[in-house]
């Protein structure tokens, strides 16, 4: 998954403590095709090791979920167009994707697939527009079912996931102030030196934004930090039209819906992204630009 993110985590607020401070802990590597980094403050180099070798064991559980590059579940229901017994981690992410599906009018939709595939590649965009719609996904009791030719894409919203189930282990592992910078950040309670600090950059290093984070997950999205096909943006709207803004950050109490979020509002005007909001209260605009890189008060 290769949707470029532009939130740059504040390293000098990390790991400058005291000497007697409380022992930290640093993972380095990939996930969901990002550079992932988790920072676990309260873990000696024993526990830290164990608990890092369960962090890559469920990473690579939510790729063989969600991977387009791998035989992964999702890779399968594309492939055979029905997936049975889904596992109760995907059926969740199904079942955001759908809620941020209508409250976005339709605007975030994983199956773009087809679409961003024929862009990608020069194919035919019309008919592939026509295999667009999440409403033609069957969610039942036993089987996920896609309607005939679709296919779908969680680029939007897995590596969020990712951080939230990389979360959910470490809180159950009793770490309350952890960084986890899977592409998207979710930060669980503090660092040293109080909230953990984020800065949001535009796709060419200029910071918009700095924002402390305390049990809250920050996603940015910017359709042209990444271009596909003929110079096209990356993020795709399903009726083809035009991104609304250069860079748009998000924040909420988890990663996948600030992830999705901020995918989506690149995508919409002001009055509809402000009509998605209200279908997720917690969740709040950090920042948004237009594509002359001016910063709009979004309120």
């Amino acid at each position: 998954m290769n949707r470029r993110r532009v939130l740059t985590v504040v390293a000098a607020c990390l790991l400058v403590a005291p000497a007697r401070a409380t022992p930290t802990a640093v993972w380095t590597g990939r996930a969901m095709g990002a550079e992932a980094r988790i920072v676990l403050r309260g873990a000696d180099r024993v526990r830290s090791r164990r608990v890092f070798a369960r962090v890559e064991a469920e990473l690579r559980r939510v790729e063989s979920h969600f991977s387009l590059h791998a035989d992964s579940a999702l890779a399968r229901l594309n492939r055979d167009g029905r997936l049975a017994r889904p596992a109760p981690e995907i059926r969740a992410v199904f079942d955001l994707a759908g809620r941020v599906w209508q409250a976005t009018g339709g605007v975030f939709d994983p199956s773009i697939q087809p679409l961003w595939l024929a862009t990608a590649t020069g194919g035919d965009t019309d008919a592939a527009r026509a295999l667009v719609g999440w409403d033609g996904v069957r969610i039942g009791a036993d089987e996920i079912a896609l309607a005939p030719g679709m296919a779908l894409t969680f680029n939007g919203i897995a590596q969020g996931h990712a951080a939230d189930r990389i979360a959910e282990m470490l809180r159950a592992e009793g770490f309350g102030d952890v960084l986890i910078d899977i592409g998207e950040v979710m930060a669980l309670g503090r660092n040293a030196r109080g909230a953990w600090q984020a800065a949001i950059a535009a796709p060419d290093g200029a910071e918009l934004a700095r924002v402390g984070l305390e049990d809250r997950a920050l996603a940015t999205s910017s359709p042209a930090a990444t271009r596909i096909g003929a110079g096209m943006p990356h993020i795709l709207h399903p009726a083809g039209l035009p991104p609304r803004w250069a860079t748009v950050a998000v924040s909420a109490p988890d990663a996948a819906t600030a992830d999705a979020l901020s995918t989506a509002f690149c995508l919409m005007d002001a009055d509809a992204i402000g009509r998605a909001l209200g279908r997720f209260p917690a969740a709040r605009i950090e920042a948004i630009t237009d594509d002359h890189g001016r910063a709009i008060d979004f309120g």
